[in-house]
């Protein structure tokens, strides 16, 4: 995680109401993917260590499930991780994550994701924004907890078309949301003002230490898509493989991010 200094980066806000509809638009989307597999399919490889796509099927029904099921819990008493620090938490919980996950009863994902589906709008319905939820990273706000669920439906929206080769819509909202909140973690871990990293049409951001560009093209200047940005922050491609494929551009001496990638895991 960052040293506490580097948390100041201010925190960008996001519509709540747009953010759960982007969790139930993706879900969705997920939701009609997975349900059409052949079962063959369901027992391929994953690119996610020794997941089976249908463990993959049920982390995804997971990370909205809990949605539900932290809201019937008890509020905490006061919130502990800030939006911008969850990126850099993640990693701490991969073992007990990998652990739920593959004890998770995913005979029947269609009964799974409609049970998930339905706790979710349920839970929702009269769910205040400000809401703590009991996070085992850290109480966080349901508002901001829901930015999360957007980082996770994407990035493993794109592991499921990878393994399976199907073509799963992306909700805008929920790609844009995803987008920003690591693109805002890179500037958190990197704060300056000497690169600016653009990921068209969602997000800018200045970072790295050094002269601070004010007016006209910057010196130094990374663009790239939003799902090789995203591929990127999580580990699945690599800095210099991006490059050479020139679905990464980047110009200046202090335009190498590749050191301070990936940001989760």
């Amino acid at each position: 995680m960052p040293p506490a200094k580097k948390r100041a980066q201010r925190t960008r806000s996001y519509d709540p109401a747009k953010i759960r509809a982007a969790v139930s638009a993706q879900f969705g989307h997920v939701r009609d993917a997975v349900l059409t597999l052949p079962e063959e399919a369901l027992d391929g490889p994953t690119r996610l260590g020794d997941w089976t796509v249908r463990e993959l099927a049920g982390h995804l029904a997971w990370m909205v499930g809990a949605v539900p099921e932290l809201l019937a819990r008890p509020e905490p008493a006061q919130r502990e991780l800030p939006l911008l620090e969850w990126p850099f938490a993640t990693a701490a919980a991969a073992g007990r994550i990998d652990e739920h996950t593959r004890a998770l009863d995913t005979a029947d994902l269609a009964a799974l994701y409609e049970r998930t589906r339905e706790a979710y709008e349920s839970a929702l319905a009269g769910a205040q924004d400000t809401r703590l939820l009991p996070v085992s990273l850290g109480a966080m706000t349901l508002a901001d907890f829901l930015v999360t669920r957007t980082v996770e439906l994407v990035v493993h929206t794109d592991d499921l078309a990878a393994a399976t080769g199907v073509a799963v819509p992306y909700d805008r909202q929920a790609l844009a949301a995803c987008t920003r909140l690591l693109c805002d973690a890179l500037a958190a871990k990197a704060p300056g003002g000497a690169v600016e990293v653009r990921v068209p049409p969602y997000a800018v951001v200045q970072c790295v230490e050094g002269p601070r560009h004010t007016r006209g093209t910057p010196p130094n200047v990374v663009e790239t898509d939003p799902l090789t940005w995203i591929r990127l922050a999580t580990g699945r491609a690599g800095w210099a493989a991006e490059l050479d494929a020139a679905r990464v551009s980047a110009s200046g001496e202090r335009a190498d991010l590749s050191g301070l990638l990936p940001l989760m895991g």
